[in-house]
């Protein structure tokens, strides 16, 4: 078994090349809604523009002596009543329960990280939520995975065949056809069984990509794609926000968009394998938790 403080040299110059980029796609993020900000009307969004707090952190990653840390940037504005922007990077040691699951881990349980995650929940029930995550992990195999998908909170938008479902899965899809031409329909199937809700036997959003696990053999190539799907999601959100955001709301609506957030909070604390490994691995919890959305109502 390795040692947990000794990462391999190639291991650890991949695990650097993807926190940089993460790192560069999180200022670039920030910047594109902060703009969105400012740029929004002050007849349907007044007050002071939210600019983006950035909380590094650091800690233990509870197991194996291993360290985590990162940047959570928090932002709560007026045209976007939260979002979170957040990198972190960690090496730790799996717990056997969690060995079992990952790639490598039984032949060595060590592991090195890094990952990019936001969401955005806006405060115009007309504009979607988003969220994306993208991720490296390094056990005796190396591995990327993430996506991207879009809750759209009203009826009316929540079509696969509506314009801003159509703009956003033609964006991942662009994505994916630069890697795979066979790749969008596998990982969109993925996204689409992944972010549903059984008890509720409805799906949270309109879906969008996701993946996992993905190792082609070929770190370039792979690493090339998960870059992609991050450009494709700083190319088409803004879009959408920017198309939606002047329109206004009714109280009735605000109250659709209010109960249907009630399903993201459902998904996350269910169902979402991110969450349950972040705080299976001592992740920080400020960061974890910032994808709650900050008003919700279950009637």
């Amino acid at each position: 078994m390795t040692d947990i403080a000794t990462i391999p040299p190639l291991i650890e110059e991949r695990r650097t090349r993807a926190r940089e980029w993460f790192e560069s796609l999180r200022e670039r993020i920030m910047a594109a809604l902060e703009q969105l900000e400012d740029e929004a009307s002050a007849d349907l969004y007044p007050g002071e523009s939210g600019r983006f707090e950035r909380k590094p952190w650091a800690r233990d990653t509870s197991t194996g002596g291993g360290l985590g840390g990162g940047v959570g940037g928090f932002l709560t504005g007026r045209l976007f009543e939260k979002a979170g922007v957040h990198t972190s990077a960690a090496n730790g040691r799996f717990t056997p329960e969690m060995a079992k699951t990952m790639p490598g881990a039984d032949q060595d349980p060590n592991y090195v990280s890094a990952s990019i995650s936001l969401i955005v929940h806006p405060r115009s029930p007309r504009v979607p939520a988003v969220h994306m995550n993208t991720r490296f992990l390094s056990t005796a195999q190396s591995w990327f995975g993430g996506g991207a998908d879009l809750t759209p909170l009203l009826a009316d938008q929540r079509s696969q065949d509506a314009p801003d479902a159509a703009a956003f899965h033609a964006a991942m899809r662009r994505a994916c056809d630069a890697y795979d031409p066979s790749a969008y329909a596998k990982y969109k199937a993925e996204c689409d069984e992944y972010f549903y809700l059984p008890h509720r036997k409805e799906p949270r959003g309109i879906g969008g990509i996701f993946y996992d696990r993905l190792n082609s053999g070929d770190f370039e190539r792979d690493f090339a794609f998960t870059r992609a799907v991050g450009e494709a999601f700083l190319e088409i959100y803004p879009k959408i926000a920017r198309g939606r955001m002047t329109q206004p709301w009714t109280e009735a609506e605000r109250e659709e968009q209010l109960v249907r957030r009630g399903r993201y909070v459902e998904f996350n604390l269910l169902y979402d394998r991110g969450t349950m490994f972040g705080f299976r691995q001592g992740a920080n919890i400020e960061t974890m938790l910032s994808s709650m959305p900050p008003l919700v109502r279950w009637p």
